[in-house]
């Protein structure tokens, strides 16, 4: 049987759908991986997928291109040419699957699956309905069971990427901690002076401290690490990163693509996590960490891609020394379950 799964958001989002894939591939001969462009670094990383294939969807993404009639009809080309017997869907809860479907409909596909809360008609075989506050790692792999996907044996549905590389030559041989300050959306990421601050705790502390961000980061890097710190903004793609993050004692960043990057190489993570989205859902996935930030701020719930609250108080709030204290949580001591409540309370899960 020849499958596809297609998960056309972000890298984070991709990297989240990795249990869901590896079950798909534990019943399939061949599984290809239908992402945008912002997901096809991350796909690339994901075990169980035999190929990538990359579109950019104009129902996805912030600045999403026109629709087409003939890029939609020569993505159903591509697609029909992978003569995939089955597919699944994959989306937020807040996004729907239907356009996808009807592209996969057009090319062919016989069976395919998703989760929806709107009307279908034939464009689904199998309408699943998402549990209530899930997480979206859970929720992807919950569809694929469904379908009648099963995990292989061994496989406990944590995150997994490949083998990270050998990154030394860029951190050096001493144990780090990694900040990453950015954010895709600037409400889920602290100000640069906060940012900063951490770094000047965490070495003040005796940490050595590596700070990372992509491209467009350079500048944001440079401001954070201010010479106390190792920057290598700009200076790795995603499987570097990987390699980075792997190597770190614990990663310092917000919620974001490259704290399930950490999570999927098994680095404690502490998160600064603004309450835009609900952390049941996106919280770092079965590693420990610490969630940091006031869950009881004015943007809760908002999705807001930039803070509509004056001095970003959900991150701003918090300091240097609660920052160290979360570090020190993670890598002193086994993290403790359960969790906390409150403006900048650490809640500490494994």
């Amino acid at each position: 049987m020849r499958s596809l799964v297609v998960r056309l958001d972000s890298a984070g989002d991709v990297l989240l759908a990795g249990p869901a894939v590896r079950a798909v591939a534990a019943g399939s001969e061949r599984v290809a991986v239908l992402v945008g462009p912002a997901g096809a670094a991350a796909a690339q990383l994901l075990p169980g997928v035999d190929e990538v294939l990359e579109w950019e969807a104009p129902w996805v993404g912030l600045e999403p291109p026109p629709v087409r009639v003939d890029e939609v009809l020569a993505l159903a080309e591509r697609v029909a040419a992978g003569r995939f017997d089955r597919a699944l869907v994959l989306a937020s809860f807040h996004q729907s699957p239907l356009p996808t479907a009807l592209v996969l409909r057009l090319a062919g596909i016989r069976w395919i699956g998703a989760d929806s809360e709107h009307y279908p008609g034939s464009l689904l075989d199998l309408r699943h309905h998402r549990a209530p506050d899930r997480h979206e790692a859970e929720a992807a792999l919950d569809l694929a069971v469904a379908a009648g996907y099963r995990l292989p044996p061994g496989d406990q549905g944590e995150l997994r990427v490949s083998p990270p590389p050998d990154t030394r030559a860029l951190t050096g041989d001493d144990p780090y901690v990694v900040v990453h300050p950015g954010a895709q959306a600037p409400a889920r990421a602290p100000s640069p002076e906060r940012a900063a601050a951490a770094v000047r705790s965490l070495v003040a502390a005796g940490h050595r401290v590596v700070v990372t961000g992509g491209p467009e980061e350079t500048a944001l890097t440079a401001a954070v690490a201010r010479g106390l710190a190792v920057d290598l903004g700009g200076r790795t793609d995603l499987r570097q990163l990987s390699g980075v993050l792997a190597g770190a004692r614990a990663v310092v960043v917000g919620n974001t693509g490259p704290a399930h990057l950490a999570a999927a190489v098994g680095t404690p993570v502490v998160s600064w996590f603004a309450p835009v989205v609900p952390a049941e859902r996106w919280r770092p996935f079965r590693v420990p960490h610490v969630l940091l930030g006031r869950p009881d701020a004015g943007c809760a719930g908002t999705r807001a891609r930039v803070c509509p609250v004056p001095q970003h108080p959900c991150l701003d709030s918090v300091t240097g020394e609660e920052i160290t204290t979360a570090v020190a949580t993670l890598t002193t001591r086994p993290a403790a379950s359960g969790a906390a409540d409150g403006a900048s309370v650490p809640e500490v899960t494994a």
